[in-house]
């Protein structure tokens, strides 16, 4: 029995996509590599963000537009923050039902915290901007300096504040991409991908979590 949820942010609790693309874009235009198109740049959305770059320098179809080194990566991380730490973090919104998914989970006595590979900085203003912070028991991210930025990482920090690093049977993660679904395996822990989010059927499914639901209302069917 399940005692424990850990939940991803973005794609997950909240609608993060206009900020997170139109912050890649605006580093790309100052490092000199332009791109106009936003849909190609929602694979940023989840991953850590200076590997998501670096991944891009090994992807052929995208070599003429990204192409980063870890330098420039690292710079670009730098160009993405000036713009998400003013307004991007703001371009957001949480998922219909949201709200009330997590009244009714603390009403039931489930223990809540939050895991992103996004900066902790960051994950707490969120939450205290759209008044989510009271409903949990732990708040969880990288850090500034790109530490802890894998979710499996994240995902054992997580345990340890909850001091249920010895007991992760009872523990679930919810998530929108592969990346949770495969860092709480690596952790341990089962998880319920979300298919409203920003991670395709297709890696949901190549992923295998335990379930996969379409609204905030059937994770909470989930967990009735």
């Amino acid at each position: 029995m399940y005692k424990a949820i850990l939940f991803d942010l973005d794609g997950t609790l909240t609608e993060s996509g206009e900020g997170i693309t139109k912050c890649v874009q605006y580093a790309l235009e100052k490092l000199g590599r332009p791109e106009s198109d936003l849909e190609k740049l929602k694979v940023f959305i989840g991953p850590p963000l200076m590997e998501q770059f670096m991944k891009y320098a090994d992807l052929d179809s995208f070599q003429e537009f990204y192409g980063l080194s870890k330098e420039d990566a690292g710079k670009a991380v730098e160009y993405y923050r000036e713009r998400y730490s003013t307004t991007g973090i703001f371009e957001n919104c949480p998922y219909p039902g949201v709200e009330k998914l997590l009244q009714e989970l603390r009403r039931k006595k489930y223990l809540l915290a939050v895991a992103s590979s996004k900066p902790e900085y960051y994950v707490k203003q969120i939450l205290d901007y759209f008044n989510l912070t009271e409903y949990f028991d732990e708040i969880v991210g990288s850090e500034m300096n790109g530490a802890r930025t894998n979710k499996t990482e994240v995902i054992e920090e997580t345990l340890k504040r909850l001091g249920l690093d010895h007991h992760r049977e009872q523990v679930i993660m919810v998530g929108d991409k592969e990346h949770d679904v495969l860092g709480a395996r690596k952790a341990g822990l089962d998880c319920v991908a979300v298919s409203y989010g920003y991670g395709t059927e297709e890696e949901l499914a190549a992923s295998q979590p335990l379930q996969i639901v379409a609204s905030a209302e059937e994770i909470l069917d989930f967990f009735a």
